[in-house]
């Protein structure tokens, strides 16, 4: 058991990273679309079983993390509240990404964010000397994944103002997945590309016994020195033992490591999600962070699903370091995600803004539930959905009441 780090057991306090992958039986028994998933995200007249008196929450190492005095950076960042959307149409035409368009308009969110031009945003948030790590979304890759396009804007933006590029490392948990979607060393030379962990898909898959690729011969995981055992998430929610388990999480029991990548070499995130649905939620910003800087997680989709993506990113590694927040709604999703399903996504051609990317969540949901109703989509609008955001808001990580949300359309 660790010694040291974030691993006090707290009271209780009042209440899923995108682990869906090409799943044997095993893993998927514990799934996010387990019963207890699917009933906490149905909608009315979808069968929905009887409420029984909910479990208690599970305890969690919160309280630690909140402890941690607060910097200049911290949640909900230098413009708590505040969200910039910005429009254009032409910005997919027939589906394909205009870069100078998407240029101009991350130009355009930046500064109506900041209230500074491009230079003097970039030295609202960073240094020359920072080490800055984008992190994507890789799933659905090609179609509803970040589009390379707005991380070209990203990196453009951090080169002209002095960031070197070996300063600059593009991440996801999954290696192979950034792969996938095009985040490749060929694609982007000179800037880092890092996945926290390895995962052997024809083992996940049940195509071969064969765990050699990511099993060793004492029984641990190869990408373990990947994560820092010191810094983490503890949850009193039990990992399954299996092997797929442990080849997709890295580690069974009840501590969810964050990668050393954020811990030990990165000063600064910007985050880069995508505008998408999971159930009647989304799968947006908080989501993005939450379930990809740790590993372990898919034991806490059930206890504790969304509650994660304010815990997660309360620890000073994400609250202290992830200055920017940047929602790609280029192409967007109103139901089927968080993987890709053609046959709910549109072209919205809008890139959001914010420091806080609670505010950003919320005012994304907010839209994304008005998406579903045009659509005829049923929508379970239970406060279940959102009560995150405000829990995130009573933690002091975020300004999210409607009175006090900043939405601005640039």
């Amino acid at each position: 058991m660790p010694k040291h780090g974030y691993k006090s057991l707290p009271p209780d306090n009042v209440f899923y990273r995108r682990d869906f992958l090409k799943v044997s039986g095993a893993v998927g028994a514990g799934f996010f679309l387990s019963k207890k998933f699917l009933e906490a995200n149905s909608t009315p007249g979808q069968n929905a079983p009887a409420q029984k008196t909910p479990p208690s929450r599970p305890k969690t190492n919160i309280d630690d993390a909140l402890k941690v005095p607060k910097t200049k950076y911290s949640l909900p960042g230098l413009f708590p509240g505040k969200v910039v959307e910005v429009q254009d149409a032409q910005a997919m035409p027939e589906g394909k990404p205009n870069y100078d368009i998407i240029k101009e308009m991350f130009g355009k969110g930046m500064t109506r964010l900041t209230g500074k031009n491009l230079k003097g945003s970039f030295g609202l948030f960073f240094t020359k000397d920072d080490i800055v790590g984008i992190k994507v979304n890789p799933v659905g890759p090609g179609f509803i994944s970040t589009r390379l396009e707005v991380v070209d804007a990203v990196i453009g933006w951090l080169t002209d103002n002095g960031l070197k590029r070996q300063n600059i490392i593009i991440w996801d948990r999954f290696d192979y997945m950034l792969k996938d979607a095009g985040f490749t060393a060929e694609r982007y030379p000179g800037i880092g590309i890092e996945g926290l962990q390895t995962m052997d898909e024809a083992a996940q898959a049940g195509k071969t016994e064969d765990n050699s690729k990511w099993l060793k011969p004492d029984g641990t995981h190869v990408s373990v020195p990947n994560f820092d055992q010191d810094v983490y998430y503890w949850a009193d929610v039990e990992g399954p033992k299996d092997l797929a388990y442990l080849n997709q999480h890295v580690f069974n029991g009840k501590y969810s490591y964050f990668g050393k990548l954020l811990t030990k070499r990165l000063t600064k995130i910007i985050n880069l999600p995508v505008f998408k649905n999971t159930g009647n939620a989304i799968s947006m910003a908080t989501k993005n962070i939450g379930y990809g800087a740790v590993c372990n997680t898919n034991r806490l989709h059930g206890p504790l699903f969304l509650d994660v993506c304010v815990e997660v990113p309360a620890f000073p590694v994400i609250r202290d370091k992830m200055v920017l927040n940047i929602t790609d709604g280029l192409r967007a999703q109103y139901d089927g995600g968080p993987d890709a399903n053609a046959k709910f996504a549109y072209l919205y051609n809008t890139l959001f803004f914010a420091t806080d990317p609670f505010a950003l969540d919320m005012v994304c949901h907010n839209l994304l539930v008005e998406k579903r109703k045009s659509m005829n989509v049923p929508v379970n609008e239970n406060p279940r959905f959102t009560e995150y955001l405000r829990y995130a808001e009573r933690l002091g990580l975020a300004v999210v009441s409607a009175d006090k949300l900043n939405h601005i359309k640039a």
